[in-house]
């Protein structure tokens, strides 16, 4: 067991090595990247609410909430995971080979950055199912996630376990609320059903 958990940290710093110290032109891009996550985490579910109150479209004030739902509860698995771990970040354990580009105090694994991209990647793809959609939603979560190894701050495992941390919350929280969805749906009728269902037309059928 010993070995294997030894061979993997190999493969996983070697792996970071060749990536961080690649295309270091490309650098600032990675920064930009890397920092314009908190901003479309919040920008995204408002943007899509705002419009949904300009035009008082119920459907987009649902799906704002649904997307900001899954980044918060991506938010608390990511850190409670953080916090369970306790994996200490590349450049502390191998300061010499590794190129960061800021020093944070939490943990390293999983990547919280690449966690909330994925999430709302995923969750945008749920509610808009369509190519346009989804390929630059995901394009730009796996830029991110690239960016978080290029600048030396994650292990490429704590990047691939924060794409699946995140694209797995957007999945729950979609679940829960169809879920809450057909129950407020089965409790409405049930009431409609107490109160003369022959009364509503669209139940005649």
């Amino acid at each position: 067991m010993n070995t294997l958990k030894i061979s993997a940290q190999n493969t996983d710093i070697t792996w970071l090595k060749q990536i961080n110290h690649s295309n270091t032109g490309f650098k600032p891009v990675s920064v930009f990247l890397s920092e314009s996550t908190k901003p479309i985490l919040v920008a995204v579910p408002v943007v899509i609410g705002g419009i949904g109150l300009l035009t008082k479209d119920d459907n987009l004030l649902y799906d704002a909430v649904y997307i900001a739902g899954s980044t918060a509860v991506n938010y608390v698995i990511t850190t409670s995971l953080k916090v369970m771990i306790d994996r200490p970040r590349p450049y502390d354990t191998y300061p010499q080979d590794i190129i960061n580009y800021q020093i944070r105090d939490d943990a390293s694994m999983p990547s919280g950055h690449t966690s909330g991209a994925f999430a709302t990647a995923t969750a945008l793809s749920l509610k808009y199912p369509k190519w346009y959609v989804i390929a630059p939603s995901y394009l730009w979560a796996a830029s991110v996630g690239y960016s978080r190894m290029h600048l030396g701050m994650h292990y490429p495992s704590d990047v691939l376990a924060g794409a699946i941390i995140g694209a797995g919350s957007a999945w729950l929280t979609w679940k829960a609320n169809e879920w809450f969805h057909d129950k407020y749906e089965i409790r409405n009728f049930r009431i409609l059903k107490k109160n003369d269902l022959s009364l509503v037309p669209e139940y005649w059928e």
